[in-house]
């Protein structure tokens, strides 16, 4: 089973920069396939950047795409959210999650607890 512990979220001013962290312990982390998700009050859990479903290369979600990076080091068990320009609809909480490619399907089997971020206008 996998642990996943996300960190870095807070309080910041639209324009502002945000580096989320999340540290996986309990699997082999250089096979796991990694993804960052968030929902904001009263929407829907989105999915913001990693690896699509069937393969190809990393997706990120229309709303952050040229604004966020995701990474990672697998020296550290650890994979990032690097968000720039943050928006007031950027408020959300951020999930880490893990999963493997099966068939050449991705799925996540794994969550972390969430970081809250919050952007002010």
């Amino acid at each position: 089973q996998v642990q996943l512990v996300e960190s870095g979220g807070g309080l910041v001013q639209a324009g502002d920069s945000l580096r989320l962290s999340c540290v996986a312990s309990g699997g082999t982390f250089s096979s796991l396939v990694m993804g960052w998700f968030r929902q904001a009050p009263g929407k829907e859990r989105e999915f913001v950047a990693g690896p699509p479903r069937s393969g190809g290369s990393t997706y990120y979600a229309s709303s952050v795409k040229g604004r966020f990076t995701i990474s990672r080091d697998n020296a550290k068990n650890t994979v990032y959210l690097q968000m720039n320009s943050l928006k007031p609809e950027d408020t959300a909480v951020y999930y880490c999650a893990s999963g493997t490619v099966v068939a050449g399907r991705r799925t996540f089997d794994y969550w972390g607890q969430g970081t809250q971020v919050t952007v002010s206008s």
